[in-house]
């Protein structure tokens, strides 16, 4: 799998094999690639979505050095 897949192309992909296998009338042999291209796509987007939730662990401070992120909750201050 190319990893200059989008997160979003890489989703839209796997919507598109989901439909596929859902409609039922796939031949076996094209089933189960369907199907290991899914989880290689459902990867892809899994890997993504943890380097993105890393980067957002982390916020830049004024003298540049990294702290954990914490959001912060409505009315307190």
């Amino acid at each position: 799998m190319n990893e200059k897949v989008s997160f979003e192309q890489a989703m839209q992909k796997l919507e598109e094999i989901v439909g596929k296998l859902e409609e039922g009338d796939v031949p076996l042999e094209k089933a189960i690639e369907y199907f290991q291209k899914g989880m290689e796509l459902s990867k892809l987007c899994h890997d993504k979505l943890q380097h993105v939730e890393k980067q957002m662990d982390f916020i830049l401070k004024e003298d540049g050095e990294l702290k954990p992120f914490e959001l912060q909750e409505e009315g307190k201050s």
